[in-house]
């Protein structure tokens, strides 16, 4: 079955063609710009090949995914209670799938990635922001409104760094803005003890913190040291509650695990219940670059399979 995915992203889409087996055929990137340009553009690229029986959608929230409805992102300003499903399938007249991108690169990597064979897995994205895919009893749960997940909003500090709206969230302690805002508070810190750090010599970004650290600095490490803790503190949390088999980590996980996971199991081994952590392996995300563009694919064919 050939396959059409699009990921919608606050700064780029990617219009992506390929299969059943998760296989990209290929694929075509443009950036985001105003609601209706965008979708205009997704239309042109997805006419110059129809070769597609089924169309799956990748979409930060919030969202309803049962009336295909995007519901005013926060990254995504102007897109406001949006049809895209209604839209496609008038244009294009086959199945029209839609899910947050957690929720996709849930279904991605348990069907195509480190998840493959597990039933009871948890996803969590750890880029920009934070947020989770839920896969339980061998099914995508969503909730009642398709919020559940949504992780990032648990506050695990009266104070800290700002993520999701809520000072002292996961997100705020867990994420590319909050890592950031860390590394902002830090290099303020020793630049008025007289210790200027290496990485707010240009622009502070969890990357470039991230590569002081490796480097040895310790400014930046602490950095990661309190962000491994709180990753810990906020998994141990979910463990507990869900008793996942697996929980699959994106992103700066991928990227930079040998900054966070002594912490983090420090944390997971002193908070959760023996059983439960002993149940669980926590694994970065295994497709990588490609994540993104499977993931939008495995809405179509979790959608075609009544998988959604």
């Amino acid at each position: 079955m050939n396959i059409l995915g699009i990921d919608i992203g606050g700064t780029k889409c990617a219009v992506v063609w390929g299969n059943e087996n998760g296989e990209i055929i290929k694929k075509e990137k443009f950036a985001t710009t105003d609601c209706n340009s965008t979708i205009a553009k997704l239309l042109e690229i997805a006419k110059t090949d129809l070769n597609f029986e089924a169309i799956g959608i990748s979409c930060g929230g919030p969202l309803d995914s049962e009336k295909g409805i995007i519901k005013s992102p926060p990254n995504l300003p102007g897109w406001d209670n949006i049809e895209i499903v209604n839209i496609l399938k008038t244009e294009f007249g086959v199945p029209v799938f839609l899910k947050n991108d957690a929720d996709a690169c849930a279904l991605a990597e348990w069907k195509y990635g480190a998840g493959k064979g597990t039933q009871h897995m948890l996803f969590l994205t750890f880029g920009t922001g934070l947020g989770a895919g839920l896969i339980l009893g061998g099914r995508l749960y969503s909730g009642a409104c398709d919020m559940a997940g949504e992780v990032g909003h648990i506050r695990l500090s009266d104070f800290g760094p700002v993520g999701y709206g809520k000072a002292g969230s996961f997100e705020g302690f867990c994420s590319g803005g909050g890592i950031a805002q860390l590394g902002t508070t830090v290099a303020k810190e020793n630049s008025q003890l007289g210790h200027p750090v290496n990485f707010a010599d240009r622009e502070i970004t969890a990357k470039s913190i991230a590569d002081a650290a490796k480097n040895g600095d310790e400014a930046a490490l602490s950095v990661y040291n309190l962000c491994g803790k709180m990753l810990g503190k906020g998994l141990s949390i979910l463990i507990d509650i869900l008793n996942p088999e697996m929980i699959v980590l994106g992103s700066i996980f991928q990227r930079s695990e040998d900054l966070l996971r002594e912490e983090m199991e420090k944390v997971i081994e002193k908070e959760t219940l023996a059983l439960s952590r002993a149940a669980c392996k926590i694994v970065p995300a295994q497709l990588g670059d490609s994540l993104g563009d499977v993931a939008a694919l495995c809405v179509a064919v979790c959608g075609i399979k009544g998988e959604l």
